[in-house]
């Protein structure tokens, strides 16, 4: 199998209902308008897909059904396991639901060391023929995948592209100065975005844009087409919005983002609870602001990539 890394990939959230159960409904609105805007990949079942909280049977569901609506736009699943058994058999079950690529992060709950990781990732790979992104953020997960790992990823041909998230934008060129275009590079934090994708970077998997579609999508392209004036209008407004996205609670940030434009709602799975008071009222100023002076976009969909 194989799937083109590159372009948008939303990490797109999961919609519940005030009974905590899916909604289907607004699920299916939101990842319309990502699809509309041009999203080049769908991936679900990530941190902001508030993963660690949905059965087996949600994720199913969710799969399913994004594959019905996404059409060729593949859909990647997330495997975030604590046991190497554990996430091999949600690989073999992200590919029988249809899936077209994973995104894999180390092993959770366990500090793992260089050797470990290694041996989680290659044993991982090796179970499946689905292609591979690495998610690398040693500043969420405490485990970094050096360049030093990376030389040791080649053997396994799926492993395909990087997360990147290690904040160090300086690591695109480490990447491709290695690496060549062996591994696609997509960067994972909304805030230095633009900056990966000058510097080389061949995507961005995206927070913000499951409210912001259009806007994220227009960067990306701008960006590619080498109008970077008009990318840095853009992205200098967004900027206030894509910080939302680095807070430990950009899940619940993202999801009044989403509320506020009318793509999602603000309902989220416990431990996590939705904001009230002062933080409420503060993340709301922020976005509501935005709202208020979104730009005027060029002709993005019509740039030849």
């Amino acid at each position: 199998m194989s799937i083109l890394w590159k372009g948008v990939f939303p990490a797109y959230t999961t919609k519940f209902t005030a009974n905590d159960t899916l909604d289907l409904p607004l699920f299916e609105k939101g990842l319309q308008s990502q699809l509309d805007a041009g999203v080049d990949g769908i991936v679900l079942g990530g941190s902001l897909g508030e993963a660690s909280t949905l059965t087996t049977e949600e994720k199913e569901t969710l799969v399913k059904l994004a594959i019905e609506i996404a059409g060729p736009v593949p859909v990647v699943l997330n495997i975030a396991e604590g046991a190497t058994k554990e996430a091999i058999r949600q690989a073999a079950l992200g590919k029988s639901w249809g899936a077209k690529g994973l995104m894999l992060l180390p092993p959770m709950r366990y500090k793992a060391d260089s050797r470990e990781a290694l041996t989680f990732f290659k044993t991982v790979a090796q179970s499946t023929d689905l292609p591979i992104m690495i998610y690398n953020n040693p500043v969420d997960y405490k485990i970094e995948v050096t360049l030093e790992m990376f030389e040791q990823l080649l053997e396994c041909e799926n492993i395909q592209a990087v997360k990147e998230s290690t904040r160090d934008v300086s690591n695109v060129t480490r990447m491709i100065n290695n690496f060549g275009d062996r591994y696609k590079i997509l960067c994972g934090v909304d805030t230095l975005a633009m900056e990966e994708l000058v510097m080389g970077a061949d995507g961005w998997v995206g927070g913000l844009v499951t409210a912001f579609p259009r806007e994220t999508v227009a960067v990306y392209r701008l960006v590619k087409a080498g109008m970077l004036d008009e990318a840095r209008a853009i992205y200098r407004w967004f900027m206030p919005l894509l910080e939302l996205d680095i807070h430990p609670k950009l899940v619940q940030y993202i999801k009044l983002a989403e509320a506020q434009v009318g793509l999602g709602s603000e309902y989220v799975r416990a431990p996590r609870l939705t904001l009230v008071g002062e933080e409420r009222e503060r993340v709301l100023k922020v976005i509501n602001e935005g709202i208020a002076n979104r730009p005027v976009l060029p002709e993005y969909m019509k740039m030849a990539l």
